[in-house]
C-alpha cells in the first residue's frame, strides 16, 4: 500500500496525497479507527475516481491537541514547529497564547510568535512589553504586516519556515488567513478545491489543511481560528513543567507538593513577587491551573 500524507481533515473525512503525486484523494478510514489529523502519515488503498481508504497509520513523531473534560481535539501531527499569530488590534489574548504555549511545550513542539499588523504603530508599541516577555524566554518573534507588506512578511518568515512543517495557529481576528494567502498565493483556490468533498457537499473552510510553500521550501498547516484552548489532557505536573521560567525553580519550594499559590516558602511565588520572573505570566498560569482543576472536579469520577 502506498504511503501518503493527510493534507486536510474535516470530521472523519480526509484528503490525502500519495508520496510523489500531485493530486489529492478523498479518503475515509476503514472500520472504527481512532482520530487522525492533518500531517499524519498513512497507508492508503486507492479506489479510483479520486477515492481512497486509509488502512494504516504510521507512528507519529508528535501531536498537538486541545481538550476539555469531555472532548479532545487533535489539531495536527508530525510537526517540526508551530507559529502562533497574534496582533495588536484587535488585542490578542495573552491567556490563550499561554495555553497554546503550555500545550506545545508539553508536546515537544518548538513554538514561535508571529506578530502581525506591524504597520499599526501605536497598538504595536502597546503590546511590546508582553511580546518582550516571551522573547526573553527564548521564543522567536517575527514582526510582519501580511496585508500591508506581503513581500516583506515572506522575506521575514521564509528562513524560519524553510525545510520544516509548521503549524499556524491563532485566535480569530489576528490576520492568520491573510498571512496564509501571503505565503501561499493560491491557498484559497486549493482550499475551495477540497472543501466540498470534505464537508460532504457543504462548502466550508473550517478545516485544517496542509500547503506546500512555493518552490517546495517547506510546508505549513493552517488551522481554524479558535476562541478557547482547553488543557484538560495535561497533568498538573505537565502544566508546571511547561512554564519555561518555572523550571530552574522546581524542587526549591519548602513543600514537595507545593501548588505555587500561597504556601510559605514557594520559590516560584517569591520569584514573581521579586520581579525575577514575569508576574503577569505567573498570575495567568494560576488562573489557567485553577480553571483546569475546577473543570476536572466537575466531572464525575475525576479529581
Amino acid at each position: 500500500m502506498p504511503l501518503a500524507t493527510i493534507v486536510a481533515s474535516f470530521g472523519r473525512h480526509y484528503a490525502v496525497r500519495i508520496d510523489g503525486e500531485d493530486s489529492t484523494l478523498d479518503a475515509v478510514t476503514r472500520g472504527k479507527r481512532g482520530s487522525l489529523a492533518t500531517g499524519d502519515r498513512v497507508r492508503v488503498h486507492a479506489l479510483g475516481s479520486g477515492q481512497a481508504v486509509i488502512d494504516a497509520v504510521e507512528p507519529r513523531r508528535n501531536e498537538l491537541k486541545r481538550s476539555d473534560a469531555f472532548r479532545t481535539k487533535l489539531i495536527a501531527a508530525n510537526l517540526d514547529q508551530a507559529g502562533v499569530v497574534i496582533a495588536p488590534d484587535p488585542p490578542f489574548s495573552e491567556e490563550l497564547l499561554l495555553r497554546v504555549m503550555l500545550a506545545a511545550e508539553t508536546a515537544g513542539v518548538p513554538l514561535g510568535l508571529i506578530v502581525n499588523k506591524r504597520d499599526l504603530a501605536e497598538p504595536r508599541a502597546a503590546i511590546e512589553a508582553r511580546v518582550a516577555a516571551c522573547r526573553e524566554l527564548g521564543y522567536p518573534v517575527f514582526d510582519c504586516a501580511a496585508a500591508d507588506d506581503p513581500a516583506d512578511a515572506r522575506a521575514i518568515l521564509h528562513p524560519w519556515l524553510r525545510g520544516r512543517t509548521t503549524l499556524l495557529l491563532g485566535e480569530s481576528g489576528m490576520g492568520k488567513s491573510t498571512l496564509v494567502n501571503c505565503l501561499v498565493p493560491d491557498a484559497q483556490l486549493r482550499t475551495q478545491a477540497i472543501s466540498q468533498a470534505l464537508a460532504s457537499g457543504r462548502h466550508t473552510t473550517t478545516f485544517t489543511r496542509l500547503f506546500e510553500l512555493p518552490g517546495g521550501e517547506g510546508r505549513i498547516i493552517d488551522s481554524p481560528g479558535f476562541q478557547n484552548f482547553g488543557l484538560d489532557h495535561l497533568s498538573e505536573s505537565e502544566r508546571v513543567h511547561a512554564m519555561r521560567e518555572f523550571r530552574p525553580l522546581l524542587g526549591s519550594c519548602r513543600f514537595h507538593n507545593c501548588t505555587h499559590r500561597d504556601e510559605p516558602g514557594c520559590a516560584i511565588r517569591s520569584a514573581a513577587m521579586a520581579g525575577e520572573i514575569d508576574a503577569r505570566r505567573y498570575r495567568l498560569f494560576l488562573r489557567i491551573d485553577e480553571e483546569t482543576r475546577a473543570q476536572a472536579r466537575r466531572v464525575p469520577g475525576r479529581s
